[in-house]
């Protein structure tokens, strides 16, 4: 079951992730396995609709997870940046099977996940952020 947060994200033990990826099986995969770990996952399906998302509940997110390559007017790279200097307590995960952070013209400090990726590595990236993401009580 995919959620979406009621809870402030510095009143939370398990973060919040935004999933962004334009391919449905690829983005619910992510939320499923996200939610079998006790977190709660907030899919969209473009870069557009996350930014748009954010600009409404940033205070609801502590990690983003984006693809690279997306259709729209902003892609996972743009995402990223934007995300970067808009609200740089975000960290970032950026998969692709393409591109690299480099050679998306990605110009802040991101995790990258190359796919395809294995469950542990999801969750090894994820719990490589999540520290500095979730304040602890």
């Amino acid at each position: 079951m995919l959620t979406t947060p009621s809870t402030p994200a510095g009143n939370r033990s398990a973060p919040s992730v935004l999933v962004v990826d334009d391919e449905p099986v690829i983005r619910e995969f992510v939320c499923e396995i996200l939610e079998g770990e006790g977190m709660t996952a907030v899919p969209m399906e473009s870069a557009d609709t996350a930014a748009a998302y954010l600009n409404e509940h940033v205070e609801d997110v502590d990690i983003l997870i984006t693809d690279i390559r997306m259709p729209g007017s902003m892609d996972g790279a743009g995402l990223a940046n934007l995300v970067a200097n808009k609200w740089p307590q975000i960290p970032i995960i950026v998969m692709s099977g393409y591109e690299t952070p480099a050679t998306a013209s990605i110009r802040c400090k991101v995790r990258f996940l190359p796919k395809p990726w294995s469950i542990g590595q999801l969750l090894d990236s994820v719990s490589g952020v999540a520290y500095s993401a979730v304040p602890s009580n």
